[in-house]
């Protein structure tokens, strides 16, 4: 299947306001939200419900306007155009398929309304559903297909009529978790064989960090952080984003200095070291941030713990630990061999300067 050149995506201060239907307050669903999606990358829109991502997709297909600001496809200044006029296509959560069409004839509706010659359909909608893996089920009725099928229809239909952006609307949710992680890794390889522009919303934190190439996580409307899964996972801008992508640790620590890019700091009275380009203060309080993965726990170390909670999980064991007053998550990677440590025991903890990240304490 031939594609045409990928699209980028710019959003310039754009916002769209609603009316809290209780009150009868306007509220920003999206404030002032600045972006720049270059051709050919996979984004995916992450955040809790409300956070405006929905929102934004949807301003991009063309289901809702912008109150303010302008959004650009491709260069081009879209704010005006109709979603079909848009070189977009979407899809849906609920996949959207017509029950009444077999598989072939869903996939070619949007090719049979921008009229393209009969030969042509035939060629692009077999082309599509052997990339989707669904050849020899063109006659099909779509009730007679599992929720996976369904989702490949609603992929080759969105697919087929090649768009400049591909735009996702949590279209896995209604899927069963095993077949969920199969049909993202499914989309990504689409995604990258076709090199096509995707935007892809959902509120599933493990499910950005795996296909995306940017992720840009929402809060209250506002863009929080957009970076790599790995920017965001190990560098986080606040605690919000360390805290919303995967299990965190957060140490009250005092800064005792910094040289060569190292701040060394007090933590609980122990000593410990993070590499961090922060322009800090001696004196200054601030929060390590550190992964439970990143942190070992043994019988000398860096920082003096408590241990709370001793829980085997297979793959590793599973630790809750006090420093001080602050609870402290730590999994320790293949136990078999290690020395494990039981409720009530006292301990230590380490990490490596390069595993931990820095954040100023705003509370």
């Amino acid at each position: 299947m031939s594609v045409k050149q990928p699209k980028g995506v710019r959003l310039e201060h754009v916002s769209k306001i609603y009316q809290d239907p209780k009150t009868k307050k306007d509220f920003f669903a999206v404030k002032d939200c600045n972006l720049e999606i270059e051709p050919g990358s996979f984004i995916t829109l992450l955040g809790p419900s409300g956070c405006g991502k929905t929102t934004t997709l949807r301003m991009v297909a063309g289901f809702e306007s912008p109150d303010e600001g302008e959004i650009y496809l491709g260069g081009e200044a879209i704010n005006a155009l109709t979603p079909n006029k848009r070189d977009t296509a979407m899809v849906f959560q609920s996949y959207a398929l017509f029950p009444h069409y077999n598989v072939f004839d869903n996939v070619a509706y949007g090719l049979k309304l921008r009229k393209v010659p009969k030969a042509e359909i035939e060629k692009r909608v077999r082309d599509i559903l052997a990339l989707v893996e669904l050849s020899g089920m063109e006659q099909r009725m779509t009730n007679q297909l599992s929720g996976g099928q369904q989702q490949r229809v609603a992929l080759a239909r969105a697919l087929v009529v090649e768009p400049g952006v591909l735009l996702f609307d949590e279209p896995l949710s209604n899927l069963d978790a095993k077949l969920r992680v199969q049909m993202r890794t499914e989309i990504r390889r689409i995604q990258q064989q076709l090199g096509i522009t995707a935007i892809y919303v959902t509120h599933d934190q493990s499910e950005a960090m795996s296909i995306s190439d940017k992720i840009i996580l929402m809060r209250k409307g506002i863009i929080e952080q957009m970076g790599t899964p790995h920017e965001i996972y190990y560098h986080p801008v606040n605690e919000f984003v360390a805290d919303f992508i995967g299990e965190c640790n957060f140490l009250p620590c005092k800064v005792q200095g910094k040289e060569n890019g190292v701040i060394h700091v007090d933590v609980d009275g122990a000593k410990a070291a993070v590499e961090s380009d922060f322009d800090v203060q001696k004196g200054e309080k601030c929060k390590i941030v550190l992964r439970p993965e990143a942190i070992a726990i043994s019988e000398k170390g860096m920082i003096p713990c408590r241990v709370v909670l001793s829980c085997f999980m297979g793959s590793y064991q599973n630790y809750h630990v006090m420093v001080g007053d602050t609870l402290v998550k730590i999994a320790d990677n293949c136990p078999v061999n290690k020395r494990v440590f039981s409720v009530g025991e006292n301990a230590y903890i380490s990490f490596e300067k390069e595993c931990a990240h820095l954040l100023r304490q705003t509370d």
